[in-house]
């Protein structure tokens, strides 16, 4: 749902058809990623290709993250996570997550059946089939989906629903405020964007997440904050930065 006088609720049906795209196929983001001031490791945004989605085009959402060699010494991560989703509708078709953390090892698979409003998931060796509510996310794929729709005008905002962890979940997007942000890119204007998620995300926040997207048409995320068990993790944009409009 969308608030701050901006038309109201955006559906991937016919919201995201007419969309022109903010991403395309080959884009490559770079993030270095600090915790308590140190850097602790390497996350990597991909646009791949991806296969024929009935008669739509569709690409493929990669994640990994991997720990710095001092981290890796007592807490290696090495994870991979990667969602096929209709570019049309921004809607996935399937999401493999493979989980290195620490002495967790685990592959995960979740299969989404539009046609009857399923989602098959298979994790530890065991599959289960659930229903799903029509417009449902995961948890890679929603960052495209909010970064392709969400207004970023203070005060919008946006609800949505993915599947993660065996349950449905409720996701709130809400645009905090418009600043001036500084860091390897430079000095952009940028929207930043609380994404209220009450539960366990899938590289080790605790819980709520902040993005700042930026303000042009690529509405680059150029900087991702999230609480964990002790302080926050920041991952700040370091290679891959696009031509954007930049401050004078």
């Amino acid at each position: 749902m969308l608030s701050a006088g901006v038309p109201g609720p955006v559906h991937a049906d016919e919201g995201a058809r007419s969309l022109t795209r903010p991403f395309r196929v080959g884009e490559r983001l770079t993030y270095d990623i600090s915790f308590l001031n140190i850097s602790a490791g390497t996350a990597v945004m991909e646009v791949g290709p991806g296969d024929a989605v009935g008669n739509h085009p569709s690409g493929r959402f990669i994640t990994t993250a991997v720990s710095s060699p001092k981290v890796t010494r007592f807490f290696p991560v090495d994870n991979r996570v990667e969602s096929l989703t209709d570019l049309t509708t921004l809607l996935p078709e399937r999401m493999t997550f493979r989980r290195r953390e620490g002495k967790k090892k685990e592959d995960i698979e979740y299969v989404f059946h539009r046609n009857d409003n399923t989602v098959s998931a298979t994790r530890g060796g065991v599959t289960e089939v659930l229903p799903i509510p029509a417009e449902t996310q995961d948890l890679i794929s929603c960052l495209y989906y909010v970064r392709s729709l969400l207004p970023l005008k203070p005060g919008a905002s946006q609800a949505l629903t993915v599947y993660h962890d065996k349950k449905i979940r409720q996701i709130e997007v809400r645009v905090e405020k418009i600043e001036l942000l500084d860091g390897p890119w430079g000095n952009l204007e940028a929207a930043q964007v609380l994404v209220i998620m009450p539960f366990q995300g899938i590289f080790l926040n605790q819980g709520n997440i902040r993005v700042w997207f930026t303000t042009d048409e690529r509405r680059v995320p150029l900087r991702m904050k999230a609480k964990v068990v002790i302080g926050s993790i920041v991952a700040d944009l370091v290679d891959g930065i696009p031509e954007v409009t930049r401050v004078k």
